[in-house]
């Protein structure tokens, strides 16, 4: 006996397993010789997901690149910078509890002032303009504000982890840099 006698059998057990239909492609589950339901494929693939997500966790760096990168899909989309940010900028004023966040970004001749607090946000287009603005949070859509004519918006909800707004004036796009709240 030269020792490949048995890799030959399981090799053959196996063949056999696969041709009487122990993997259904078609309704995501494996089943076992006998017929009972195995796991379903989905709730497989989240477990994988969730269990990758704890032992080998994106590294922070990687995923600033990645927001950074998203941030320039859109070429004709002109930065606004951030020339203003209260947590940095400002004097800290005494007896104040929780002061908003004031932001103002830069983008050539259209500056956006932005005040966010614990109730949502709102803010200002200079000069004043009507514009749509999505508040960006992520790969799904954000929500959707309008400003009016005086270039003023409100949003009830504030955002909640990284976020930048995208602004649509009659000409041009503008979206903000990625900031933390």
């Amino acid at each position: 006996m030269d020792g490949t006698d048995g890799a030959d059998s399981m090799r053959d057990g196996m063949d056999h397993d696969l041709d009487d239909g122990a993997f259904d492609e078609h309704a995501g589950t494996a089943e076992s010789a006998d017929g009972d339901a195995g796991i379903d494929a989905d709730l497989l693939e989240e477990e994988l997901r969730q269990a990758a997500a704890v032992l080998d966790p994106l590294p922070p760096a990687l995923l600033q690149i990645a927001v950074d990168a998203y941030a320039l899909h859109d070429l004709d989309t002109k930065v606004a910078e951030l020339s203003f940010d209260s947590l940095v900028d400002a004097l800290p004023v005494r007896g104040a509890e929780d002061p908003p966040r004031m932001l103002t970004f830069s983008a050539g001749e259209v500056t956006v002032d932005v005040e966010v607090t614990a109730h949502g946000l709102m803010g200002q287009l200079m000069p004043p303009q009507p514009a749509r603005i999505e508040v960006l949070g992520g790969p799904q859509p954000g929500s959707s504000l309008t400003a009016d004519d005086l270039g003023r918006f409100t949003g009830a909800a504030p955002p909640s982890g990284p976020f930048a707004l995208r602004l649509r004036t009659a000409g041009d796009v503008v979206e903000t840099e990625w900031l933390r709240t």
